[in-house]
């Protein structure tokens, strides 16, 4: 099975046009379509956006027996989704299966001959399942009973695509995930680490398709340590889940300086880190003084330089975000920020333990 890139990802959330709204507003993506009643979709109600690659497809239910009810009851808005385009999804679907996932949807076309898309999803990890999308025709119509309005598709250029999701399963299951990925869905594994931060501990390993544009970070927390962030976003969100998506930008100081502005929050870091930067990394073409003014963070790995930043969780349990990453050659995930993120995190908890004002 070849996959060949993220299709789409969709967000279960209690109010689709807010979300939507402040995905727009903040974020710059474009509004470029909406599915409901009026058009046929049954028990929910759907905002399609656009920017760059991304789409994201942001749902709320009308209706208690929608699988987007369910989910937000249980974990409060999240990645529901995560949709992988395929050659073939009917195959995509029969190979999993066979391999042992679990099928969540078969496989249905939809569309006149040459503009037709296939659909067909299984379990993933935690209550986020994967659908399986392969199309006739790159641009032809997303997805039927979502009437596209064709304007504004590609939003404001500030993202280009999504780089990876951030995954925390509980204690114990770091190696049996990793496993189902590598079995089933024909990820690899590119890397493994374990992040030491006080008293608390992480262990995290990262799993990727061949094309590399699907990558997943998964993390597990200690709990021989004290409980740090991922025992609480296991207990908040109930269960394993997506703690962010990182969206990849060509200028993150534009980007970040953009979305702040329109009042994206984002984690702060200690002016000490910035007078560390320097003797670390050496020169990494970009000015520490202007990555101090925004909070962004460097690293640099054998294949160059990058450079990233979190949000704040805006979410009522404190739980999921977005980073902000711009690749300058690197390869891997900034290992030596995680303390630096991990520490922020931590004073937003102590400050703000449920992510609202």
């Amino acid at each position: 099975m070849d996959i060949r890139s993220i299709d789409h990802i969709e967000l279960f959330v209690e109010n689709a046009e807010e979300t939507a709204t402040g995905l727009r507003d903040q974020y710059g993506f474009a509004v470029a379509g909406r599915g409901g009643a009026r058009t046929g979709l049954r028990g929910c109600e759907s905002v399609l956006l656009r920017q760059g690659d991304i789409i994201l497809l942001v749902t709320s239910a009308t209706s208690p027996y929608h699988r987007a009810a369910e989910y937000v009851g249980r974990h409060g808005d999240g990645v529901g989704v995560i949709a992988l385009c395929v050659e073939d999804a009917r195959s995509a679907f029969a190979e999993t299966v066979g391999r042992g996932a679990v099928p969540v949807a078969p496989p249905e076309t939809f569309g006149p001959g040459g503009d037709q898309v296939t659909f067909a999803s299984v379990t993933g990890f935690g209550d986020v399942e994967h659908r399986f999308v392969s199309r006739d025709r790159s641009g032809g119509p997303f997805a039927p009973l979502i009437e596209e309005t064709g304007l504004g598709r590609s939003g404001e250029g500030l993202f280009t695509q999504v780089d990876h999701f951030a995954v925390c399963v509980p204690a114990g299951t770091l190696g049996e995930t990793v496993h189902r990925y590598e079995e089933i869905f024909g990820l690899r594994q590119t890397f493994e680490e374990r992040i030491v931060v006080g008293s608390q501990a992480m262990d995290s390993k990262v799993v990727q398709s061949a094309s590399g544009r699907l990558t997943l970070t998964i993390i597990e927390p200690d709990v021989t340590r004290d409980p740090g962030q991922i025992d609480s976003f296991i207990e908040a969100h109930d269960g394993a889940g997506v703690q962010h998506i990182a969206f990849l930008t060509e200028d993150i100081l534009t980007a970040v300086a953009r979305t702040a502005e329109r009042g994206v929050r984002f984690l702060t870091t200690p002016p000490s880190y910035y007078g560390m930067l320097k003797p670390r990394l050496g020169p990494i073409g970009v000015s520490v003084e202007a990555l101090s003014e925004l909070n962004v963070l460097a690293d640099r790995d054998h294949s160059g330089v990058m450079l990233q930043i979190f949000t704040e969780s805006r979410h009522p349990r404190g739980t999921f975000f977005y980073e902000l990453i711009d690749r300058r050659g690197a390869r891997t995930f900034g290992s030596n920020n995680i303390h630096a993120l991990y520490e922020a995190v931590e004073r937003q908890r102590a400050t703000n333990p449920t992510g609202l004002d």
